[in-house]
């Protein structure tokens, strides 16, 4: 049973709209079937025909495809609604489709600001649907497996974690021309109150605490807007404290020239650290205080059941983004099918970000942009 999947966003052109497609396909879990793919009629049109759906169900708009798909039979209507706009048009939509009895996948960061957030996590809390957030790197085999590792505690009490995630594609003023990307991105109208650190920075921070389980509890950010004309932040680095008193440090940038995607985690604990990059990603570094580091890798049969339930292929090939972005959506499917089923959903199957990470992610934005212009050395993490 596949279930009836609708997208809203992601039309011709867009960069994420094609990746949620694919990362939909890879396990067979889901059919598309309707879309609002753009606020521009046409090429909303333009872009089901391109995929080859009736054009019936390709809507004007999302309001239209709710509407509309809630007055088809059960058997027919969308199930799931997949929502990949740019930031200011995430809350209206998600909110829409839950109250109107549909499970969402919605891109992160999860809204426009922490109040929308708060308010969306009320809307989650009184829905009988689920919500997924697209944090696509907990979805990575070896990240789940350092999860696992903390988790059990064979690394002891945590102290220390460094987070990165550097980019270079907006080392340059880019958003001048005909970047769309680099339009909305950096256009606080669309993006919110952070630039980088809101686009990426909440990749990092969210991988910080999905790891280690720990929640930040204060910061010290400084952020900078290193290309002239900017309006939003393209750089900044964060001291964090966490809520066993470790320490930690991320750093987030997009004006690392040369730099692609290398997100990167390590964290040390009494007994031992690891160390995880998307660039290696299917090897986890354990490092130890008593005896030699170890390489633990994807497909392995040592590994634990949250790895080997999110991987597809024997050891020794690759499994990348789309594999890690359609964890997501596979975990999801699996959870909904063991509702429709009557049945109980396994951890492994509900191991995908939620509105708590959706919360927090937001809480993340405003917290780390009013620290960095803060004169206080360190400022509590609020939620």
């Amino acid at each position: 049973m596949k279930l009836r999947l609708g997208m809203i966003g992601g039309g011709e052109g867009a960069f994420i709209g094609a990746v949620h497609r694919i990362a939909a396909r890879i396990d067979d879990e889901y059919e598309l079937v309707c879309g609002a793919f753009s606020s521009n009629p046409e090429k909303s049109k333009a872009s089901g025909v391109m995929l080859g759906l009736d054009a019936a169900r390709v809507y004007n708009s999302y309001q239209e495809l709710i509407e509309k798909e809630k007055q088809l039979p059960a058997d027919k209507r969308v199930q799931v609604i997949s929502i990949v706009t740019p930031n200011h048009v995430h809350f209206d939509p998600t909110k829409l489709a839950l109250e109107n009895g549909f499970h969402v996948i919605l891109d992160k960061p999860m809204t426009f600001s922490l109040a929308e957030a708060k308010e969306l996590e009320k809307v989650v809390k009184s829905s009988d649907k689920l919500f997924c957030l697209t944090h696509t790197y907990t979805g990575y085999p070896m990240v789940k497996e350092a999860k696992q590792l903390i988790k059990s505690g064979k690394l002891g009490a945590i102290r220390k974690v460094y987070v990165e995630y550097p980019q270079g594609w907006l080392s340059e003023f880019v958003e001048g021309g005909d970047n769309k990307q680099a339009e909305w991105r950096t256009n606080p109208a669309k993006s919110g109150i952070a630039g980088c650190m809101g686009d990426i920075g909440t990749h990092a921070f969210n991988l910080a605490e999905y790891v280690t389980g720990l929640q930040t509890t204060k910061m010290c950010a400084d952020i900078n807007i290193v290309v002239e004309g900017r309006k939003l932040d393209d750089d900044g680095a964060v001291l964090l404290k966490f809520n066993n008193g470790a320490s930690g440090v991320l750093t987030s940038s997009q004006i690392a020239a040369g730099e692609e995607n290398n997100v990167k985690i390590r964290v040390y604990g009494e007994k031992g650290g690891l160390e995880w990059q998307q660039a290696d990603a299917n090897s986890l570094l354990v490092k130890w205080g008593d005896k030699p580091a170890e390489i633990r890798r994807t497909g392995a049969g040592y590994v634990s059941s949250f790895a080997t339930h999110n991987t597809r292929t024997p050891a020794g090939h690759p499994e990348g983004y789309l594999e890690a972005f359609a964890n997501l959506y596979r975990n999801f499917a699996l959870t909904i099918k063991a509702g429709i089923e009557g049945k109980q959903a396994t951890p492994e199957m509900l191991d995908f970000p939620g509105i708590e990470d959706g919360v927090r992610g937001m809480a993340f934005v405003e917290n780390v942009i009013a620290s960095g212009k803060s004169n206080e050395k360190w400022t509590n993490f609020n939620v």
